[in-house]
């Protein structure tokens, strides 16, 4: 199965887990809920599944590397205690609380919630020392004197043999005890994770072009190769940082995450033509609708693979101003429920000061359950900065009651006003960019490409739902995208063969 397929397969098992009868009992009890174990490659994404599944459950997460435990932080320190059996005193051997086990009960201490997932990682690669107790707790929740506390769901996964020589094979009873699941990378299903997390446009459209290269791991002459889909995440991180830094993207940092000089290279000369194309292209004057015919000619007459790029650049230049203007309006959607509930009267000054301060503790919490998420951090930040501003000019103009509440409206509408301005500006270079695909291409892949990119991110997918686009629905509808996409992956897959064979093993991009 592929990580997506994992994922539902996960999701149903934890739901089943926390499912309870009319008494307030788990259905299934604790010793009867096999723990999952998923198995897969290095990189292809089990830990950040995991956190998907928490969050939409809106249950905790406490996540574990087992490789970094040893016998004594896993199951405790002894300690001798005084014990009276039958008249007779005893020293007897006790151990302290599992570190494992004490952050369960941390996070549920700090964030309130009382169920989640414990995520034990690389299970199967844990220390000989460990090893024995490990299989202990698979079979029974324990570890030490210490029980996992009713309504956390344990979780793991492993790398497969072939990939760790570190990796000890659990025997057929253990086996007999967990939900045993496998999983594969698969380029279709990760690019829908990519594109919610913004993963740098570059990396996508030479993704889309070279499927081939999203994942894998080789032993060869010189040593062991490997390229995986944490290698592209974290890679998209670093393009992004030294961009904002002005310092050189090139190969020597490109393969300090992709572990393959073949692909590190061909990557880094594709990127070198993104940066050119979006240069040659002027990506700003297209989405201002200043392209001039010439720009326009030279798209018709492109290869295959400059205009995929050229429609990334467009989806790049595009999504980020999406995505802000969503965390905005959501944060002031937020915001404005909280308002209504003021006193028009009261001390508005110090109403906001108190939602300020429960938006940080509510922050907190969700930190604490390992559920926040990059956007949720963004958008809180912004209603952060909103109730601070309002509080600063309330006391500068030394105004209270209702003279208070009335510049605390004329703010808040003033940032909903804005808000909406700015989506209006973007809705206008949105059709910008649909003006130019249909000068220079029709309604033919590039559109499509167009199409696919806007439904699949979800950022955009909503500004478009909230503030509407008459082209995106127009061409939606005509070119059937489900069908058509499913097309035009073949054919770039196809084109990808071809180049391979004119060029030999390298393809040149």
């Amino acid at each position: 199965m592929n990580i997506r397929e994992a994922k539902d397969q996960i999701k149903q098992s934890v739901s089943i887990y926390l499912a309870k009868d009319d008494f307030g009992n788990y259905k299934i009890p604790i010793e009867k809920q096999r723990p999952v174990f998923l198995i897969g490659a290095p990189g292809i994404g089990k830990t950040a599944i995991m956190e998907q599944i928490a969050k939409e459950l809106d249950i905790a997460l406490v996540s574990y590397s087992m490789t970094h435990h040893t016998r004594q932080s896993a199951l405790g320190l002894p300690f001798i205690v005084q014990k009276k059996y039958e008249g007779e005193e005893y020293n007897v051997s006790e151990y302290t609380m599992s570190e494992i086990i004490a952050s369960v009960y941390e996070v549920m201490q700090k964030s309130g919630k009382k169920e989640g997932i414990l995520f034990l990682d690389e299970i199967n690669c844990v220390s000989e020392t460990l090893a024995p107790s490990m299989l202990q707790f698979l079979q029974y929740k324990t570890f030490g004197n210490h029980r996992v506390p009713e309504g956390w769901v344990i979780c793991t996964a492993g790398n497969p043999p072939e990939y760790n020589r570190s990796v000890h094979e659990f025997d057929v009873v253990t086996m007999d005890r967990l939900k045993v699941m496998e999983a594969e990378a698969d380029f279709e299903t990760w690019k829908i994770y990519a594109d919610s997390r913004n993963l740098h446009k570059a990396i996508m459209s030479y993704l889309d072009i070279k499927q081939d290269d999203f994942y894998h791991i080789e032993n060869t002459v010189d040593g062991k190769v490997y390229v995986t889909a944490r290698g592209w995440e974290d890679l998209s991180e670093a393009i992004y940082l030294y961009e904002e830094q002005g310092f050189k993207v090139d190969e020597a940092l490109i393969g300090q995450y992709l572990r393959d000089r073949r692909v590190a290279g061909e990557f880094a000369t594709f990127y070198e033509l993104y940066e050119k194309y979006k240069s040659d292209y002027g990506i700003r004057d297209i989405l201002e609708n200043k392209a001039s015919d010439e720009i326009v000619g030279r798209a018709k007459e492109a290869a295959f693979d400059e205009r995929t790029t050229v429609m990334g650049l467009l989806i790049e230049a595009l999504r980020p101003g999406m995505r802000a203007n969503i965390e905005k309006m959501n944060a002031l959607r937020s915001l404005f429920e909280k308002l209504k509930e003021m006193n028009p009267e009261g001390d508005v000054a110090s109403d906001l000061a108190g939602i300020l301060e429960n938006e940080e503790i509510e922050l907190l919490k969700e930190q604490s359950a390992n559920g926040l998420s990059y956007s949720r951090k963004r958008e809180n930040r912004i209603k952060e900065c909103l109730l601070e501003e309002n509080i600063q000019s309330i006391k500068l103009k030394g105004v209270t009651g209702r003279e208070a509440f009335d510049v605390l409206k004329e703010s808040f509408n003033g940032e909903i006003a804005r808000t909406k301005a700015e989506a209006e500006g973007i809705l206008k270079e949105l059709n910008n960019a649909f003006d130019f695909v249909e000068r220079a291409f029709g309604d033919d892949n590039e559109m499509l490409l167009l199409i696919t990119e806007l439904t699949v991110n979800k950022a955009a997918a909503k500004f478009i739902s909230e503030n509407g686009c008459e082209k995106y629905f127009q061409y939606n509808k005509k070119l059937m995208l489900n069908e058509r996409s499913r097309n035009l992956r073949e054919e770039i897959r196809e084109f990808n063969r071809i180049q391979e064979e004119t060029n030999g093993e390298t393809a040149t991009i």
